[in-house]
């Protein structure tokens, strides 16, 4: 009965030291991703389809290595695309690097989007929102998120009624 307390009690002991150990790692800073380029792919019948190439760039001073990417983008704070892909590598140290991932537009939501958009009472910007990942292992997945807006060119939106 003792031999089977002192393991857990060592047991126990080891575990604490570890998540202090985690706890006292410095935090790392954000990622930065941004759209570098986006090519158009072969879609199924009633869905957009697009190849989105994000630069990662990877302020810290430690390698990002990571096995597979997912992406979310948001317009006007409605769920517009959507992609997942298991591309790996490494982002270096206070380096950067491209990272493709396709992505799928239904055309509802495209459709609802344009509604919106020419709904919107005269608004010339458009606000965006892109979330996702670099997946690693289970305790190195590293998150992103941006957002910001833009402006339609001229005649996009229908002028109001004055």
């Amino acid at each position: 009965m003792h031999r089977r307390r002192r393991w857990f009690a060592g047991l126990l002991t080891v575990i604490l030291i570890g998540l202090s150990a985690c706890a006292s790692m410095p935090g790392r800073d954000p990622l930065q991703v941004t759209v570098a380029g986006i090519e158009p792919l072969q879609g199924q019948g009633m869905e957009l389809r697009m190849m989105v190439k994000l630069r990662v760039q990877n302020p810290n001073d430690a390698a990002v290595t990571y096995n597979g990417v997912a992406l979310e983008m948001n317009v006007q704070g409605k769920s517009f695309a959507s992609g997942v892909s298991p591309e790996g590598g490494t982002v270096p140290r206070f380096g950067e690097t491209i990272v493709s991932v396709p992505v799928t537009i239904s055309a509802f939501r495209m459709i609802r989007q344009a509604i919106g958009i020419m709904q919107g009472g005269g608004t010339h910007k458009i606000q965006y929102e892109m979330k996702g990942k670099l997946s690693g292992s289970t305790f190195s997945t590293n998150r992103f998120s941006t957002r910001g807006e833009f402006d339609l060119p001229a005649g996009a939106v229908p002028a109001e009624d004055t």
